[in-house]
């Protein structure tokens, strides 16, 4: 987030906090109060990421994503963390429960790219 100059937020529970170092939240115990992180990669388009049981959860309004250019900023977002993490970066819809998860977009790592995976079910 700093890395890319994004606008943030970042709360633990209710209290808006300074941004800690991403092993420090990551490392935090299972009992621990809820982490918010919002995220601004541009002014317009907010997205709230909840790190919780080994993964990072985040929501993102579609309506904020318009056009052509609404995909492109989505895209670098996702490409972005991927990069930075080496790892995919899966987009499910909001109604998947968590054990039937199926991506409709993700960053992956070996095409170095953000790919379609809904045609992959």
């Amino acid at each position: 987030i700093r890395a890319q100059g994004w606008a943030w937020e970042y709360y633990e529970g209710d209290r808006k906090r300074e941004l800690p170092a991403a092993v420090d939240v990551l490392s935090r115990p299972d009992d621990a109060e809820c982490v918010t992180l919002r995220v601004w990669p541009v002014s317009n388009v907010q997205m709230i990421f909840r790190p919780w049981l080994g993964e990072i959860d985040f929501d993102v309004n579609l309506r904020q994503l318009q056009g052509q250019a609404g995909v492109d900023i989505l895209c670098d977002v996702l490409c972005a963390i991927g990069r930075r993490l080496g790892k995919p970066v899966l987009m499910c819809s909001e109604f998947d429960s968590f054990d039937s998860r199926s991506p409709v977009l993700g960053f992956d790592p070996a095409a170095d790219r953000v790919v379609l995976m809904a045609d992959r079910i």
